[in-house]
């Protein structure tokens, strides 16, 4: 018996045992103002910010945010210790790294991954009804690199952040909705 829900080359089967307590906790992004970045994940997102590391000897802030539910925020503790460690406990933490002084450098541009060389690609969101969300997006005035039912792959979207990192909209659903326009003849 596989370990795994699909088939793909290169699968490992039999994990060393080391690694079962492991977990995915954030993935690091650098922004060059913490002002807009920030904006746009808890407004425009409906991120939290749960913590941030300032380093002032190496000039540089983190900004670790979630999505925190209102039964998850009693959680979330008050102290600095215990909610570092409440982070680094967490999953799918978003880690906004800024580098101090890239807001006023003309020059500051990230790579968002989907140009050349491509790499990074997007974050995803999952929301209740894609739709909706679009529509909202759309009003608040973020930049679509792709709509909702533009192109072969209908029903997802994808927005920039301020950056130009590309951000997937979707909902749960949609592909066991889509069928075999999402892959699902298989």
């Amino acid at each position: 018996m596989t370990r795994h829900y699909d088939e793909a080359p290169g699968l490992c089967d039999k994990p060393d045992p080391e690694t079962q307590q492991y977990s995915f906790g954030h993935t690091m992004m650098r922004i060059k103002d913490p002002a807009r970045s920030l904006d746009f994940y808890t407004r425009v997102l409906g991120m939290t910010l749960i913590r941030r590391f300032d380093f002032p000897e190496m000039k540089f802030t983190l900004f670790f945010l979630g999505m925190v539910s209102g039964e998850e925020a009693n959680k979330v503790p008050q102290e600095r210790g215990k909610r570092a460690t409440y982070v680094f406990s967490q999953r799918a933490m978003l880690e906004l790294t800024h580098n101090w002084g890239t807001e006023d450098d003309d020059n500051c541009k990230y790579h968002n991954g989907n140009e050349e060389p491509k790499g990074f690609g997007h974050l995803g969101f999952t929301v209740p009804d894609v739709y909706a969300a679009c529509e909202r997006l759309e009003k608040l005035g973020i930049e679509f690199v792709k709509k909702v039912d533009a192109g072969k792959m209908q029903g997802i979207a994808f927005v920039k952040d301020p950056d130009g990192y590309w951000i997937e909209i979707l909902q749960a659903d949609m592909a066991e909705q889509r069928g075999k326009d999402w892959g699902l003849q298989q």
